[in-house]
């Protein structure tokens, strides 16, 4: 039997962090969507009790370091599952970029395991398990659009906004989640985004108004660090892009486009500026 899993993209179009917590982590609230950029994973039942993966990309990790590695281990040791399994990973998404790409590799590994293996569990038992493994792969195993909380983990999915184009631009550099977290100072940040403006546009489905909502705490630190990366993003505004902004702690940059013409001027003007460019709908 083989099992066939899509692992989406993930964009923040709000990211505020709200304060530190005793437990060392930051508590958030986020506004997360998905776009139609994606991995693809292949999974098969070996006849021996192990875990094998390959990929066609030379620059990721092939054993325990790897999040779908992760993930097929932690099904088997909870479920007792003696029997392997050998997992083909189509990479697409570029890695450390800020979009999520292994946790959504993760999911798509829980989500067709449980296929696999006839486990039944349930999307909840899914999202469980996705915390143990980080903060954004419990979001991924449904994907959509949601606020999440927490650390990332407790999840509210409302409505999609409406569809449109973006156009997503990755330099090459290697940004550290947790150093950007550990340079962030939460009772020093002065301007939150707009979370509350941005819902009500995406609930009256206004995309002018997503646009002039969008928000990231974490671009002062990144962007100070990486000067690039506001080369980057101030190169997307000036070609016209309706929206800017990075997502997660970078360094992709993605802007938000109504018009094709317009998303295909971008993505070209783009393509001298970095290697990893991709114009993509926004998964509705």
């Amino acid at each position: 039997m083989r099992v066939l899993e899509k692992a989406p993209a993930k964009i923040n179009l709000s990211l505020d962090v709200l304060h530190k917590r005793p437990d060392g982590f930051h508590e958030v609230e986020m506004v997360m969507t998905m776009v139609d950029l994606a991995d693809r994973l292949e999974m098969k039942e070996l006849p021996r009790d192990t875990i094998m993966i390959s990929s066609q990309a030379g620059y990721i990790p092939l054993d325990e370091k790897n999040l779908a590695f992760q993930a097929a281990r932690l099904v088997k040791d909870r479920y007792g599952v003696q029997k392997g399994v050998y997992i083909h990973l189509d990479k697409k998404i570029p890695v450390a970029a800020g979009l999520a790409g292994g946790s959504s590799d993760a999911a798509a590994t829980l989500r067709g395991l449980n296929r696999l293996w006839g486990l039944g569990m349930s999307v909840e038992e899914m999202k469980a398990l996705g915390s143990e493994l980080g903060s954004d792969v419990p979001f991924c195993v449904t994907g959509g659009t949601a606020i999440a909380r927490g650390r990332g983990e407790q999840l509210t999915p409302i409505a999609s906004p409406p569809a449109c184009w973006v156009v997503l631009a990755k330099l090459p550099l290697n940004v550290s989640t947790a150093d950007v977290y550990g340079k962030l100072r939460a009772a020093e940040i002065k301007r939150h985004p707009d979370t509350a403006g941005l819902l009500s546009a995406i609930e009256a489905q206004d995309f002018g108004g997503i646009c002039s909502s969008l928000g990231n705490v974490l671009e002062e630190v990144t962007l100070s660090l990486y000067p690039e990366v506001k080369r980057l993003r101030d190169c997307m505004e000036r070609l016209g892009a309706d929206g800017v902004l990075m997502s997660g702690s970078g360094p992709t940059v993605f802007g938000l486009v109504e018009k094709e013409s317009k998303a295909e001027r971008i993505y070209n003007g783009l393509r001298g500026f970095c290697k990893d460019v991709f114009a993509v709908r926004l998964l509705t």
